[in-house]
């Protein structure tokens, strides 16, 4: 009888330490106090503001009406699919100099100097997530990108 409740012990302790294994695993995208604010934004590619989104490896910054509390980098990873990222920072609390920026190839956070790659959000230092993506739908005919999350 005693090996018995040994047993059903530790075959409770391994199933409640599974779940919490696997329930941390799946941690959000961004630390607990990132901004959740609606993003519902219509691009026309067509304007002058947006010439650099007309060609892969372009991007721009968008600060218009419901683009979120610091704005989006949009990227054109090439000719159908975009990147949308954010612009606080994912792995630290908004405060002063955590707006994402562009530089070169790179996203940087400027408070900690925290990089990810443009093209894809993949972190190269210090932060260990990517960047807030959001969707989006683009209509190549008519060249406007909508995006909202």
């Amino acid at each position: 009888m005693k090996k018995k409740s040994t047993i059903l012990i530790i075959f409770t302790i391994l199933i409640f330490s599974n779940l919490t294994t696997n329930s941390c695993s799946n941690r959000q995208d961004t630390v607990s106090c990132f901004p959740n604010t609606p993003i519902n934004v219509s691009l026309n590619l067509n304007l002058p503001a947006y010439f650099n989104l007309t060609q892969s490896g372009g991007w721009a910054y968008v600060n218009e009406q419901q683009s979120g509390t610091r704005g989006l980098i949009i990227v054109r990873r090439n000719s159908t699919t975009f990147m949308v990222y954010d612009r606080n920072a994912p792995h630290i609390c908004p405060d002063t100099n955590t707006t994402l920026e562009v530089s070169d190839l790179s996203i940087v956070c400027p408070k900690d100097n925290a990089k990810w790659i443009l093209l894809t959000g993949q972190p190269i230092a210090v932060a260990g997530v990517q960047p807030k993506t959001y969707p989006y739908n683009y209509d190549p005919v008519s060249n406007i990108l909508s995006v909202y999350n």
